[in-house]
């Protein structure tokens, strides 16, 4: 029987993945438990793959998927859950910026009754203009979704296995798991931990794909984008018959005026740019409505362990975890 299976998406992370691994094992094996650990290669285009071929084929406890191409994240995620068997997962990246020595602290909080455990970084270390923005996001997200998601709150989390069970059995392919893990409800308890760099390489998550992702986390879970946009319309139309009840009655005071011709272009240049911003919001539900509608799976996987003949250790379902301090050679 597994305990704990560790979710590990990669991409590009071939310099780091060994002391990463290292790390890990070390942390599971302060755990007392039995785990195995499940890396998810994203379609990576450095050697991380033969890096999980040649830790699968080394160690009994862990198993691979790699991608056909780079899917996200959230599809890594998804195949990593749908991977484990353990009765808690954890999910967390290889990068060492969440670091595998609190795992032990989140197993002890799950044994009080919690089904979701999430290590919440401080923002130690980040630049003050991205801190900034992060804060003004996060507050952005509590005022306009519908769901509640804690501000530092990333993707570094432990989670029962009904917990992971519930996100498994929602259908979306646009997943924004921050947002189903909020979603899914079940006891939850967050604690700080002080942000560490990365130990090796470069971010994957530059300033486009963070306002990407942040776009979808806005649209995913509320639909008041829409509302907005009727909200405002509502707004000019009045706005523009109060002017228009101001020029009558100019006309009636004081006679018949040239038009302005200012007036005039800044009207059509504000209405034009609010028709534009609706039309872009309704744009990227229809889009929304469209993938979801082709029902393609979120990702496609190229191999996994067992395709690439990796040896196993036995048959059993529980039978490629390890206990800790037993043999892991």
């Amino acid at each position: 029987m597994v305990e704990i299976s560790v979710v590990v998406p990669c991409f590009d992370e071939s310099e780091v993945i060994d002391a990463f691994h290292t790390a890990l094992v070390a942390a599971l094996g302060a755990t007392g438990a039995t785990f195995e650990i499940c890396y998810v290669d994203d379609g990576s285009g450095d050697r991380t793959v033969e890096r999980l071929r040649g830790l699968a084929a080394e160690h009994p406890f862990v198993r691979y998927t790699s991608f056909s191409r780079n899917f996200g994240k959230e599809s890594a995620m998804l195949a990593g859950m749908r991977m484990s068997r353990g009765s808690v997962v954890v999910l967390m990246d290889a990068d060492l910026q969440h670091p595998p020595e609190l795992i032990p602290r989140m197993m002890d909080l799950h044994r009080r009754g919690y089904d979701q455990v999430i290590a919440q970084r401080d923002r130690t270390g980040e630049g003050v203009a991205r801190a900034a923005v992060s804060r003004a996001y996060y507050r952005l997200v509590r005022r306009f979704m519908d769901v509640e998601v804690i501000d530092g709150a990333g993707d570094f989390r432990l989670l029962s296995r009904r917990a992971v069970d519930a996100v498994l059995s929602l259908p979306e392919s646009n997943r924004f798991s921050k947002g189903l893990f909020s979603w899914i409800g079940f006891d939850t308890v967050a604690f700080r931990y002080e942000n560490v760099e990365r130990a090796a390489g470069t971010s994957k998550w530059g300033g486009r794909r963070l306002l990407n992702y942040g776009i979808d986390g806005l649209l995913s879970f509320n639909s008041r984008p829409l509302r907005m946009a009727i909200h405002t319309g509502l707004w000019l139309f009045v706005s523009a018959l109060v002017y228009a009840l101001w020029i009558i009655g100019n006309v009636v005071l004081n006679g018949v005026e040239t038009p302005g011709y200012a007036t005039l272009i800044t009207a059509i240049v504000a209405l034009s740019g609010v028709q534009l911003a609706t039309l872009g919001v309704i744009g990227e539900y229809v889009g929304r409505i469209y993938h979801e509608t082709k029902r393609r799976p979120p990702y496609v996987v190229r191999e996994t362990d067992a395709s690439a003949g990796a040896p196993r250790a036995g048959a059993g379902a529980g039978s490629d975890a390890v206990t800790a301090g037993s043999s892991r050679t």
